[in-house]
């Protein structure tokens, strides 16, 4: 569903450029759980920079893996704020020695269920769930 969003977005090359970036990429699962008609309704044309916001909104410059996103939990005194590409912030918490939760603006919570697949231009971390920007 990801891929097909980003296509849908055009958003590829923006994705495959030299980066770095860290990339959370939700499971189908994640887009499925969304109301019903929302993934329908942000590919029609006509919501193409919504879709640009939302999925730019799981994107931040700079190449932070596990280690790099505790550390700055560590030093945040127990959060670390990422400024995400579509200009939004996304709060990532500890929940436990190795369980890191990404907050939205909105209050929803995911967590990193894969970490650290690491790309040419970045890593990227797979997500539960959708993260969405204040709209």
């Amino acid at each position: 569903t990801l891929v097909a969003a980003v296509k849908a977005a055009d958003l590829v090359d923006a994705l495959q450029g030299d980066g770095p970036l860290t990339v959370f990429a939700p499971v189908n699962d994640a887009f499925e759980n969304l109301p019903e008609g929302t993934v329908e309704t942000l590919l029609m044309e006509e919501n193409i920079e919504t879709l640009q916001g939302v999925l730019t909104y799981h994107v931040v410059a700079g190449k932070f893996d596990f280690d790099a996103i505790k550390k700055l939990i560590k030093e945040g005194n127990g959060k670390a704020e990422l400024t995400t590409l579509a200009g939004g912030t996304l709060i990532a918490t500890m929940n436990g020695s190795h369980n890191i939760m990404i907050k939205d603006e909105n209050g929803g919570v995911a967590n990193i269920s894969v970490y650290d697949v690491y790309q040419s231009n970045g890593v990227i971390h797979v997500v539960d769930s959708v993260l969405l920007p204040k709209m």
